[in-house]
């Protein structure tokens, strides 16, 4: 687990931040579409929402980095 962490940190500190940007707007309608089948009861895999949202979580935190890096 720790290894897929890990990689989709090192792949989201090597993008932009329009590419940032992208791939959060991304996750966000993904996790909208995974709600609605949680209130349709169609949902498959309910750990895919919480591992969305800790990547979202993820992708906010390399942004403010970012953005303090670019600051200082």
């Amino acid at each position: 687990m720790a290894h897929k962490r890990n990689d989709f940190l090192k792949e989201i500190r090597g993008l932009s931040d329009e590419e940032l940007q992208q791939k959060l707007n991304e996750l966000r309608s993904e996790l909208i579409r995974l709600r609605t089948q949680v209130v349709t009861g169609t949902i498959k895999d309910t750990m895919a929402i919480r591992n969305i949202k800790k990547n979202i979580a993820r992708i906010q935190t390399v942004l403010k980095e970012k953005r303090r890096a670019g600051k200082a």
